[in-house]
């Protein structure tokens, strides 16, 4: 009798600890709950200010990039104008800037950007810059990342260099963003504007640029940053660079014009680089006649006024007809291509850092077998390469997919 008052007085006592408990679960679950939905708020509120500030910085976007009178007249990476951005990354602070650089026959040219660096306090000595070059967007003043809604959006990775406390230099190259020559894949104009940008950044106070440099680019940026390796010791021997890390680099272009000249992917690279070589190289006989049909040269200016990724179908539409009746020969084959894509392809001296080479194994464009012949040939000049091969990345995503190997490799470095 005595067993089961004493087991019901314990069942009466397991229910009432129940009962007491659930409102602590209860208000423990509202609690976790309300907390996420501040998160998601301020996520959310973020974005927005975010987006509203990149609307309203396109009511007066083209006035920026009106080159003023004295635009030209001043040292290689001085800023011409700059100006804070509205729309800006969570926890940080960005600038569109103007400034000046140099073509391959050190001539005064502008280029446009951005720079974005995180808030709080910079390491002493300052933040090191990650320089970034970006993926073709096209040639038209219009297709600059600069200039887009989101002008962050291809800075492949940012949201993770900024944690790690880099102030990030995004040049758009020169010719894009506002007036000066075509430079697509013109080796030393695309290196000088990205360390000429990392010079502009240590013109803002507020960037807080030291002169630390980490070099990091995809496809075209690839060869960008390359050459930028390659040049900064005589063109900027003041800035240090400490490491250099690319995603499937536009590094051969011999072998990228040869591989697709007779494709949709030809005609539309060829179409860029030939008209922009032709400009450039003038004077060596870089004559669009020299190497395109009459139909290739009948839609170049239509093709070379379209933006890449805005405009992929619209371009491909117009392509398509000249797809393997693009160019009269193979440029790799006759002069003067023969020589200016040699030239203009990475690797020609060493560096002094080390190299992180990221390829697709499902790239159709920078094919995988000409990134390793690549890699092997910087072994060969004595550079420290780590070669990342990565299983389903195609060129489009191979830079996101080589995300890990880079902050492992950053952090390997001591970057």
């Amino acid at each position: 009798m005595r067993s089961k008052r004493t087991a019901r007085k314990r069942l009466a006592s397991e229910e009432s600890e129940t009962v007491v408990r659930r409102p602590r679960n209860h208000r423990l679950a509202l609690g976790v709950a309300a907390g996420l939905l501040a998160v998601v708020g301020v996520v959310v509120a973020v974005a927005a200010l975010r987006i509203a500030g990149d609307i309203a910085e396109q009511n007066d976007l083209a006035a920026f990039y009106q080159q003023p009178a004295d635009a030209l007249d001043g040292d290689p990476g001085t800023i011409v104008r700059s100006e804070a951005l509205l729309g800006v990354p969570f926890d940080a602070r960005a600038w569109r800037v103007m400034y000046r650089t140099t073509d391959l026959n050190g001539q005064s040219v502008v280029a446009t950007g951005i720079i974005v660096t995180p808030l709080g306090p910079a390491p002493a000595g300052g933040r090191t810059v990650l320089a970034w070059g970006h993926p073709t967007t096209g040639t038209a003043p219009e297709c600059a990342p600069s200039r887009a809604l989101d002008p962050y959006e291809l800075i492949e990775g940012m949201r993770l260099l900024l944690d790690r406390g880099y102030t990030i230099a995004a040049t758009d190259y020169v010719g894009m963003g506002t007036a000066g020559p075509d430079s697509y894949l013109v080796g030393a104009t695309g290196g000088n504007a990205v360390l000429d940008a990392v010079r502009a950044a240590q013109q803002l106070p507020g960037a807080e640029a030291s002169d630390r440099v980490v070099l990091w680019g995809h496809s075209q940026g690839g060869q960008a940053v390359l050459f930028a390796a390659q040049r900064a010791p005589q063109y900027a021997p003041e800035l240090s660079v400490e490491g250099v890390a690319v995603a499937a680099p536009a590094a051969d272009l011999t072998t990228l014009l040869s591989d697709h000249i007779d494709d949709i992917s030809g005609v539309t690279i060829g179409s860029y680089a030939f008209a922009a070589y032709s400009e450039v190289y003038a004077d060596r006989g870089a004559t669009i006649e020299s190497i395109l049909t009459p139909d290739a040269q009948q839609i170049l200016p239509e093709m070379n006024a379209l933006c890449l990724l805005a405009d992929m179908d619209t371009l491909h539409h117009i392509a398509q007809p000249v797809v393997g009746r693009f160019a009269t020969a193979d440029p790799g084959t006759v002069q003067p291509w023969k020589d200016l894509l040699a030239e203009n392809s990475a690797g020609g001296t060493a560096f002094d850092a080390p190299l992180l080479v990221a390829q697709g194994l499902s790239d159709t464009l920078v094919i995988p077998s000409a990134t390793a012949e690549f890699v092997a040939h910087e072994r060969s000049l004595g550079i420290d390469v780590d070669s990342h091969q990565i299983r389903d990345a195609t060129h489009a995503t191979i830079a996101y997919f080589a995300l890990p190997a880079l902050m492992g490799w950053l952090d390997d470095h001591g970057l």
